[in-house]
């Protein structure tokens, strides 16, 4: 076969068709449901690392300087009554660096270094995941995998045991940070949490911790998918081979490499608002 005979990833036309080859079975996720989400978490309670009470009691001002989501817990919960539907839990804990603007013992303005925090964040979901529920045992390789204590496995040519549930994916861009303000926040604590007892509002000790807390709001779009392992029945046309040399830097001549990039008009002159879509609507 012909180099222009021979099909290569991007896209086909209608004279590609007949270069179909074999129905090949393949196993891979299938995306059952999912939905997207545009949250708005406002006034977000700011959790930091280190004691940083001084700073926002004498902060004049307070900005992000950025956001970044560090990590996803998620878990399912069959939704009663409604067959192969679950309740996706979400939670979100997003990283912040927080700068203080504060006067020093001179009365300059100055800026602090940026402090690290927290804020977690949660949602729910209700999706689509079908049914099935069996064991799938696969094998692997044993010095990779740690023993559970309690698995029955002799060691010789054991198989590792999972379920076929729908598996959870969550992709978010990162947080677009809103607003950042110090507030007043009233801690309300109770010592008695199961007595069933009325809490008198006048009881000052009854409020604890700092009243300013950092508080910010954040813009967050994300995709929850439900997906589960199936095999499915795919047309094909041959195996995907590479169709390119690999480029490496030369450092006889490196000048090769930079010849091949565009020059970066978009730097120099930085698109105009009818170039951004949507933009004049807004």
């Amino acid at each position: 076969m012909g180099c222009k005979d021979q099909v290569v990833p991007g896209l086909i036309g209608g004279e590609d068709i007949c270069k179909l080859r074999e129905a090949v079975c393949v196993h891979v996720e299938k995306v059952y449901d999912n939905c997207r989400e545009k949250d708005c978490i406002e006034d977000a309670v700011v959790d930091f690392v280190d004691n940083v009470q001084d700073l926002i009691n004498n902060a004049v001002k307070v900005k992000t300087k950025d956001a970044e989501v560090v990590a996803v817990l998620a878990d399912l919960e069959d939704v009663p009554f409604k067959r192969g539907f679950f309740t996706v839990n979400v939670r979100y804990k997003i990283r912040l660096a927080v700068e203080f603007c504060y006067k020093d013992v001179t009365g300059n303005i100055v800026n602090s270094s940026p402090k690290i925090g927290y804020v977690w964040f949660s949602k729910t979901a209700i999706l689509f995941g079908s049914e099935g529920k069996v064991k799938i045992f696969r094998s692997v390789d044993p010095g990779t995998v740690p023993v559970q204590a309690d698995a029955n496995l002799d060691g010789c040519g054991a198989l590792i045991e999972q379920d076929n549930l729908p598996i959870i994916k969550v992709e978010v861009a990162e947080p677009l940070v809103l607003n950042t303000r110090i507030k007043k926040v009233h801690d309300k604590h109770h010592h008695h949490h199961h007595c069933g007892c009325d809490d008198d509002g006048n009881d000052v000790s009854s409020f604890i911790g700092p009243q300013r807390r950092v508080v910010v709001t954040l813009g967050l779009f994300s995709i929850i998918k439900l997906v589960r392992l199936v095999q499915l029945l795919i047309p094909a046309f041959n195996f995907c081979y590479p169709n390119k040399e690999c480029v490496a830097a030369d450092e006889d001549n490196p000048c090769d490499i930079f010849d091949t990039i565009e020059f970066p008009l978009d730097q120099f002159f930085p698109p105009q608002k009818f170039d951004f879509p949507g933009a004049e609507r807004s």
